[in-house]
């Protein structure tokens, strides 16, 4: 199962730009808060639920929801910022 980070996120024609972009982005958040990225990358990518993203983190299905909220709004921001400067 797919978990859209968000339906409404514009994705550039070079996809191979996007993956880094996303990549560089989850490295950022990583560094800030390692459990969000392994949220995103356990419901984004693994495609695990919120129950089975709570059981591997070991916390409560509240906290991934929270986290996973924080997360996409902090993404979203980053990405939106990479293809407005290109940074």
């Amino acid at each position: 199962m797919h978990v859209p980070l968000d339906e409404g996120l514009a994705i550039s024609r070079e996809p191979d730009a996007d993956l880094v972009a996303v990549d560089d982005a989850l490295k950022a958040l990583a560094a800030l808060d390692e459990r969000k990225s392994r949220v995103v990358e356990l419901r984004f990518f693994g495609g695990l639920s919120v129950g089975e993203t709570a059981e591997v983190l070991k916390v409560s299905p509240d906290t991934v929801m929270r986290d996973w909220k924080l997360a996409k709004v902090w993404l979203l921001g980053q990405l939106s910022e990479e293809q407005r400067y290109g940074t």
